[in-house]
């Protein structure tokens, strides 16, 4: 057994036991695969070991990297801060971008989009644990972006982002974690055109994916506990 095929099965493992232990069927748990730095070859393996859900931080590697990943079955969605003048160069090479977290952008991946003939899925980020470092909406402006980003046309908004707390402390973790949750309840509730569906949850990374999955994760986004550390640039 390859060293990625034997961490992605340690991984999955992760993710159904603590959606057993809260009571939640792993099926509903999503695992996306992030892949920054990494050269094809390993994205590739990757790929072969059956983990077809990536995501890709930086745009600039990106484009370098999906020509080699063009032969082979996968669902790349970015997941990084997007600048919008890059945004025309990754939106062809993406079926999902996570990271809107202003309506500027929104509205200039659906020009994209719409330029395309096609709807592009998006999510809300949301800086819920209030750390400078992170990007993402406000709590406080999350909702109201939600709704003005899943009433553009070329879009549809399959729900909210978040990267948890930096801390040691779970509860500080997990308090991060059921903000996001109750401010996708409050989308939704609002009624608004487009948000209906909007329910997903992207949250969780390798060292926190148990804490997410229990507050209501439907997609994880894990790259260290696969591939291992990888070189800060």
């Amino acid at each position: 057994m390859s060293e990625v095929l034997e961490a992605l099965a340690a991984v999955r493992d992760r993710v159904a036991r603590a959606a057993g232990a809260a009571g939640r069927d792993p099926a509903d748990v999503q695992l996306l695969l992030a892949v920054k730095t990494l050269p094809a070859d390993r994205v590739r393996e990757a790929i072969a070991a059956g983990a077809h859900l990536l995501g890709h931080n930086r745009a600039q590697e990106l484009v370098g990297t999906a020509p080699d990943l063009a032969d082979l079955p996968h669902e790349m969605h970015f997941i990084g801060r997007l600048q919008s003048n890059k945004a025309g160069k990754v939106v062809p090479l993406v079926s999902c971008v996570q990271s809107v977290d202003a309506l500027a952008l929104a509205e200039r991946l659906d020009r994209l989009a719409g330029r395309e003939g096609r709807r592009l899925d998006v999510f809300v980020q949301v800086n819920t644990s209030g750390e400078a470092t992170k990007a993402g909406a406000t709590p406080e402006d999350a909702v109201v972006l939600a709704v003005a980003v899943a009433a553009l046309p070329h879009l549809r908004l399959r729900g909210l982002m978040t990267i948890g707390a930096r801390s040691s402390d779970v509860d500080v973790v997990r308090a991060s974690y059921d903000r996001l949750a109750t401010l996708r309840d409050d989308v939704v509730a609002s009624g608004a055109p487009g948000t209906a569906d909007a329910r997903e949850l992207s949250m969780g990374m390798s060292t926190d994916l148990e804490v997410a999955v229990a507050a209501g994760a439907t997609m994880v986004r894990v790259g260290t506990a696969v591939f291992g550390a990888r070189p800060t640039r």
